[in-house]
């Protein structure tokens, strides 16, 4: 069907103005209420509430598992990716998830954090950014980590099983398993050490 679509562009335009009002991102009020329930998977005991911003759409997948809660004033945007959320996740109040997003089991994010796998091409000068082309790369958030409130996590970054990242950090780049990250871009701060079984700070370079 997709690429029946994509061979067919003035139809494609015409589906996609069925779902979004142009210029928009919020799907139309019937997509919402009699389509995306039949398509997306949303465990019976998972919470999403009531002032949460529902961008999802029926052309990407979005799920979220057993006992996650998606707090008050959130975002989640599945427009350009899809969003995965595990089992006993949360989702603090007012934080913000654009796929393509991938968050695996017993995953907390704080408030007002930012995950987003969608940006923006800005090679044409001559054109302004709004009107370049947008690009994705998948973010990957591991089981059991710690996000804190006002973290930033750009596209393509992986954050490693049981890492935990700093409020405020804005983590550009993949993060090991078992560590913690933090600072403006976030940087190692300690791992832990299975063979010494402790936490290690790393080497000061000289």
């Amino acid at each position: 069907m997709k690429g029946y679509l994509d061979q067919n562009p003035r139809l494609k335009q015409f589906i996609h103005w069925l779902l979004i009002p142009r210029h928009e991102a919020r799907p139309r009020r019937w997509v919402s209420w009699f389509v995306n329930p039949f398509i997306h998977k949303r465990h019976r005991t998972s919470m999403i509430r009531s002032s949460v911003r529902m961008d999802v759409l029926p052309f990407n997948a979005f799920s979220l598992g057993d006992r996650s809660v998606i707090e008050a004033f959130s975002v989640v945007n599945n427009g350009v990716g899809p969003v995965s959320i595990g089992d006993r996740c949360t989702v603090g109040i007012g934080s913000v998830v654009i796929g393509p997003v991938s968050i695996g089991h017993d995953v907390i994010i704080a408030q007002h954090v930012v995950l987003s796998g969608l940006n923006h091409s800005y090679e044409d000068v001559t054109r302004s950014i709004r009107e370049q082309p947008v690009v994705t790369r998948p973010i990957v958030i591991e089981e059991e980590c710690w996000i804190g409130a006002n973290a930033v996590i750009t596209a393509g970054v992986t954050i490693g099983r049981h890492a935990v990242i700093a409020g405020g950090s804005v983590v550009t780049r993949d993060v090991p398993p078992y560590s913690v990250v933090g600072g403006n871009p976030a940087r190692l701060l300690k791992q832990y050490d299975p063979e010494e079984k402790a936490w290690v700070k790393p080497a000061v370079r000289v």
